[in-house]
Order: structure tokens, then C-alpha cells, then sequence
């Protein structure tokens, strides 16, 4: 909830810039349209980074991987006995 709260407040505080730059005409009027692409696209960009940041520090599990295993070979076992051909242990 606290990451919602951020991201709206930085949008309310990117819209104020972008209303008073079309209003102060700092920069050329067809600089300042285009503002709102270039949010547009730097957060996407943003989202991927953190997607990278995510697939790269993702934590490893092994005792959960253990009991993965575990279920796996007592899930094949359950299916053999029901006559399921499983494959190749």
C-alpha cells in the first residue's frame, strides 16, 4: 500500500511540473506535449529494471526444493499404482 502512495504522489507531482512548464512556457510548447511520453516510457523502463533487479537476486530454496522432490517421487508413485505411465524416473 505504502509503494501505491509513493507512486501516486510522484504522479501528482510530475503533473504539477508538467502544468506549470505548459504555463510558464519555459521550454518550447512542443517539448513540454511530449512530457508526458517520456514519463510514459521511463516508467516502463523502471519496471523492467526492477524486474531485472528481481530475476537477479531471487533466493534460492533448498529445503523447499527438497520437498518438491519429495512430492514429486510420491506423486509418481500415487500415479503408478493407478496404472499412469509417468515417464522415466
Amino acid at each position: 500500500m505504502k509503494h501505491i502512495v509513493k507512486l501516486l504522489a510522484l504522479a501528482v507531482l510530475i503533473s504539477a511540473l508538467w502544468i506549470a512548464l505548459l504555463q510558464t512556457f519555459v521550454l518550447p510548447s512542443s517539448y513540454t506535449w511530449l512530457l508526458p511520453i517520456y514519463f510514459v516510457v521511463l516508467l516502463g523502463c523502471y519496471g523492467l529494471l526492477m524486474v531485472g533487479v528481481g530475476l537477479m537476486t531471487f533466493p534460492t530454496c533448498p529445503r523447499e526444493a527438497l520437498l518438491l522432490q519429495q512430492d514429486i517421487v510420491e506423486a509418481k508413485g500415487y500415479l503408478k499404482q493407478r496404472g499412469v505411465d509417468v515417464g522415466s524416473d
